[in-house]
């Protein structure tokens, strides 16, 4: 039997898994494709990060596939799905608080071959907004700045798709318009496709091309932000407020 045809550059077909025997996601498929910002939102425990560390290769699925073009990568590892292109950033912006940016940056260089450029790292650090001086401690960055250094390492290997995991947390909004118009700028300009878990409505309604919803691990609503934010089963998810099936 052949096997279903992919659609877009990265995504997931009929995932579930469980954790001690409690299921977490069941059945879940999504895709992404280039210059596009598929946004992915819920309640708490809906299963969100959960199924971020499923497409990032840290957990491994009881059932499904995840794949990236036309490879199969459902049993790739971590390194090896960053390798090939994939990138994740995390809820909270930690950073090696003792080191220099310019060590951060340096060490983010020589992470793997192909070994990159100081120029590498100035072009990144321009294109995710970050303009400071690399001999500070990235410990004595801001929240957003912190971002922003995280985005910069993970730009200069040119990634093909961005998990984005909460990157809004912890900024005022001038600082979410800006991300805004960084997350854009990459997905337009660089054929990226960014997967993106936000809280913050007003972010995704700003930049996310298509959401999905997911509630106690199912995917309940898929469309436009305004048709699953319009969506009743969405509001009873949120509200807990019956509808009507």
């Amino acid at each position: 039997m052949n096997s279903p045809k992919n659609e877009g550059i990265f995504g997931c077909r009929g995932i579930d898994i469980s954790f001690g025997g409690r299921p977490v996601l069941k059945n879940i498929g999504l895709s992404v494709t280039n210059h596009e910002v598929l946004g992915l939102v819920g309640p708490n425990g809906a299963g969100k990060t959960s199924l971020f560390e499923v497409l990032c290769g840290r957990y491994t699925a009881g059932a499904g596939q995840v794949w990236f073009g036309d490879e199969d990568i459902t049993q790739t590892s971590v390194h090896d799905r960053a390798r090939k292109g994939l990138a994740r950033t995390y809820q909270s912006p930690v950073v090696p608080s003792a080191m220099r940016v310019a060590e951060v940056l340096r060490a983010a260089r020589f992470s793997h071959k192909p070994y990159l450029t100081r120029f590498d790292a100035e072009w990144s650090c321009h294109l995710a907004h970050l303009h400071i001086d690399w001999d500070i401690s990235a410990g004595a960055l801001d929240t957003f700045d912190r971002r922003k250094l995280l985005l910069a390492c993970l730009l200069m290997r040119k990634p093909k798709v961005l998990l984005l995991d909460e990157p809004a947390s912890g900024l005022i909004n001038s600082e979410i318009d800006e991300l805004d118009l960084i997350i854009r700028r990459l997905v337009d300009e660089f054929a990226i496709g960014a997967i993106l878990i936000e809280h913050r409505l007003e972010l995704l309604s700003a930049i996310a091309d298509r959401t999905v919803v997911l509630d106690q691990g199912k995917v309940i609503a898929t469309g436009t932000p305004r048709e699953v934010f319009d969506d009743p089963r969405v509001y009873a998810a949120y509200f807990e407020e019956p509808v009507d099936a």
